[in-house]
């Protein structure tokens, strides 16, 4: 272990599964205090569980991102339990494929509630107390999605758009109280997500999912599905006190995929 979070205080949002949860054993392992959150409670406390934390350094919180209460609230409750806020990892979101027409305005509202507006009420909730301590770093799980166009995705693309937007707006106000805002853009990688878009994917289009996968492959240079921990590997970085040079930006991890 490198220790490079030690003393640092973490949420991460989304936590029970998938990337939420190599994040948090990323972090674990690194030398944070976690907040982990997320719908499913009994999940998380599976991962809690298996991060064999002591009980002063973890804590965990069932809530749903879209409600803006409980955002505000559940940052409250950690900074009374451990005085502050110094990482915000905002992981939590949800996916849905259709063609464009087929899709209804709640299935807008609905990608945009969690993929967006849970971001930005997370982020809203911790930025005063890290702008006043001059220190903090704010990583949000954005997507390939967010860097150009695809098919049948269009909902999921225009949420995670707005979140590559938003990195970059709250970077420049937040850059002069020294915290850094910074998006991970993942492109395929190996979690309960990716199984929804194969099968999503695969009805909208009329393909099977290994196809869809195939097709999806030979658009990435590297030719595989990513891991989890791969993801969670750069979100220690940035929230680590080496990226402090580092803000604004929305980083490809995807294979190659998307070369901009």
């Amino acid at each position: 272990m490198a220790h490079r979070l030690d003393q640092q205080v973490a949420i991460v949002t989304g936590a029970s599964r998938g990337i939420g949860r190599a994040i948090a054993e990323a972090y674990a392992a690194e030398g944070a205090s976690l907040c982990l959150i997320a719908t499913d409670t009994s999940r998380l406390q599976e991962v809690k569980d298996s991060l064999g934390l002591p009980a002063e350094r973890i804590m965990t919180l069932g809530l749903n991102v879209t409600e803006r209460d409980a955002c505000f609230a559940a940052v409250a409750q950690v900074e009374d339990r451990f005085g502050r806020v110094d990482v915000l990892v905002n992981n939590a979101g949800v996916y849905r494929a259709k063609p464009f027409l087929n899709y209804a305005p709640q299935d807008f509202q609905d990608m945009l509630d969690v993929n967006l507006f849970g971001v930005l009420h997370f982020m809203q909730a911790c930025l005063p107390g890290m702008q006043a301590r001059r220190h903090g770093r704010i990583v949000n799980i954005a997507s390939t999605a967010g860097k150009w166009g695809s098919r049948n995705q269009s909902a999921y693309n225009v949420s995670k758009h707005a979140v590559v937007g938003l990195t970059r707006c709250v970077a420049l106000e937040a850059s002069p109280h020294a915290v850094t805002v910074n998006a991970i853009c993942p492109g395929f990688v190996q979690t309960d997500m990716v199984e929804t878009l194969k099968a999503q994917v695969a009805q909208s289009s009329g393909m099977s999912g290994d196809d869809m996968v195939k097709a999806a492959l030979a658009r990435v240079p590297l030719g595989r599905v990513l891991n989890p921990d791969e993801i969670a590997a750069l979100a220690v970085y940035l929230g680590s006190h080496e990226s402090r040079g580092m803000t604004g930006q929305s980083i490809l991890l995807d294979g190659g995929m998307v070369l901009v």
